[in-house]
């Protein structure tokens, strides 16, 4: 693959970047074993920043996280910040196949479709890579919704139960006392049905299909404007005169050079992922942790969840815990894009014609 700007009629940049892996170029076998360990370790270093978001989004009161982060450890021991991670984990591995099957499969026919219906490469890429996400982010949620709500039950209770916690909100959260994930699975179940393993299905859809598809799209974007800043000044120290007395530069990045502009890249997208979707995460959290105010106990509508939201502290209630989700999505972006493509390259059939 190669970037190629033209700056004038007398000289031309060019950057060769590695060759693209498609669905086809993959050794399936190889990318979902591989892919499951390295996103399980992804998974596990950026947990406690997912519990932290989610503890913020359910205190009745605006708290810091470093505050929040204080308090788990001096009442629930480093354990706190990881509760729930073993659904979490169980859950993540069929998830994310699902997901990387579906993105890989749509990408490489939608990228196809687009390119003979005559849109230029750039645009065709961006199109693939959205409608790509959109349909990755609904199949994952199939499976995801419901380690989901198990998870995040299981995240918040330490601190709902906890009376010295008075930022929690605690009226509204479930009165059953969870001992693990198998535990909350059929409590839930019991309760609720399997309605109550996807309570917020529709708002996890609308939350994290548009958020995908947006992170994607950018991605794309992202990628090709580092990668035109990049060119230009590394382009400078080798140009060259062809037979037809223009300029030439061109650039062959190295893996670490490669590495750092998706990486960055990817940081800058989800970013703007993050502070776009914030407000519908917010939701989808309550929904899918607060049970109804009332004898009745009914689950609370997307409209009773936002009233609370807007009674409890205005419009702005609805950003609680954006510090930890736009790290989280920041930090998550960069190590999985990274990590998806050196998973990619590490699967690739032919490791020569990468090169």
């Amino acid at each position: 693959m190669s970037l190629r700007n033209a700056a004038d009629e007398d000289s031309a940049q060019e950057i060769h970047l590695p060759a693209d892996i498609d669905w086809k170029m993959l050794d399936k076998s190889k990318f979902f074993f591989l892919g499951a360990a390295l996103f399980s370790g992804v998974s596990a270093t950026l947990y406690p920043v997912v519990v932290l978001k989610t503890r913020q989004q359910v205190c009745s009161t605006q708290s810091s996280c470093v505050k929040i982060a204080l308090s788990m450890v001096r009442h629930e021991g480093f354990r706190g910040l990881y509760r729930g991670f073993g659904t979490s984990l169980t859950g993540t591995i069929p998830a994310r196949a699902l997901y990387m099957t579906a993105l890989e499969v749509t990408k490489s026919n939608v990228g196809i479709a687009t390119v003979r219906l005559g849109f230029p490469e750039p645009t065709a890429a961006a199109i693939a890579n959205a409608v790509a996400g959109l349909s990755a982010a609904m199949a994952a949620q199939v499976v995801w919704t419901p380690i989901d709500v198990v998870c995040q039950r299981l995240m918040v209770q330490g601190g709902c139960m906890n009376q010295k916690n008075p930022n929690v909100n605690g009226s509204a959260l479930s009165n059953c006392k969870y001992r693990g994930g198998v535990d909350a699975f059929r409590k839930i179940l019991g309760a609720d049905g399997i309605r109550g393993l996807y309570r917020g299905f529709g708002m996890s859809i609308l939350t994290y299909a548009p958020s995908n598809a947006v992170w994607w799209a950018s991605y794309s974007v992202t990628q090709r404007f580092v990668w035109g800043g990049v060119g230009c000044y590394f382009c400078k120290k080798e140009e060259n005169v062809n037979e037809n007395g223009c300029s030439v530069s061109s650039f062959r990045p190295d893996s670490k050079t490669v590495m750092a502009v998706q990486g960055l890249s990817a940081a800058m997208a989800g970013g703007v992922s993050a502070l776009i979707t914030m407000p519908l995460d917010t939701i989808k959290t309550r929904l899918q942790v607060l049970d109804g105010e009332g004898n009745d106990k009914r689950p609370p509508t997307i409209g009773q969840t936002v009233k609370n939201l807007v009674r409890e502290g205005g419009w702005s209630a609805c950003y609680r815990g954006l510090g930890p989700r736009w790290a989280s999505m920041s930090m998550s972006a960069t190590t999985m894009i990274t990590t998806y493509e050196f998973l990619k390259r590490m699967s690739a059939k032919n490791q020569e014609s990468l090169t």
